[in-house]
């Protein structure tokens, strides 16, 4: 319980916002299913639902990734991402991805907390507006056990835009999600994820956004 807390105190301690920041309370479920097409090749679908007080339900994220396993750390994946923005439930702008990502497991240890990280680069195209947009995501993960077979995950994550459209106005440091978690495994195939996320905004001539999000991941592997 000492590292859990010690964990949290840190995690909050990053996600720390100044006072002005507008605030919201939200929550996020994930359903993750891979799927083994060959020794070194799996099909990856991820579905993500973003509700929220201040916009109820606002997004849906649905991606399907072709991944390939160069190696035993490694993975390259590439895939398209389906993202329908809402307000309170009510349709606003369909969004479509293409990604591409270079994940590393295991990269470094020390004592018992493994190093992570993940690079990805996403283009965006909105419906009825011009323009695409680049943006890239470097993501850093920390997990150490706890008792049986949880672990505890440390993340950080963020958002750097690459370019300017009608829609992605600002370049550089867009936002960041810093976030603790428990990773449970149910099954020899199924697992589940809990734990919270801070999602911070940085806001150019205004106050800066801060996401306070309780999340709930399930995942399959086949």
């Amino acid at each position: 319980m000492r590292i859990l807390a010690t964990a949290l105190a840190t995690l909050m301690a990053l996600a720390a916002t100044p006072v002005q920041a507008s605030e919201d309370t939200q929550y996020w479920q994930t359903l993750s299913v891979n799927v083994a097409l060959a020794p070194n090749l799996k099909l990856q679908n991820e579905n993500v639902v973003r509700s929220g007080e201040a916009k109820g339900l606002y997004e849906i994220e649905s991606v399907l990734l072709l991944a390939y396993k160069p190696s035993k750390q490694v993975t390259i994946a590439a895939g398209y991402l389906h993202n329908p923005t809402y307000l309170h439930g009510n349709f606003r702008v369909m969004e479509h991805r293409l990604r591409e990502q270079v994940s590393v497991d295991n990269f470094a240890r020390l004592g018992p907390v493994k190093f992570s990280a993940r690079l990805r680069m996403e283009q965006r195209f909105r419906e009825g507006v011009s323009g695409t947009a680049w943006r890239l995501r470097p993501y850093l993960k920390a997990s150490m056990p706890l008792t049986g077979k949880a672990s505890l995950n440390l993340t950080h994550e963020s958002f750097v835009n690459l370019n300017n459209t009608a829609f992605q106005q600002t370049d550089g440091l867009d936002r960041m999600r810093n976030a603790v978690s428990i990773s449970v495994p149910i099954s020899k195939t199924v697992g589940v994820d809990f734990g919270y996320l801070n999602q911070h905004g940085f806001v150019r001539g205004g106050p800066d956004s801060s996401d306070h999000v309780l999340t709930l991941g399930l995942s399959a592997n086949f």
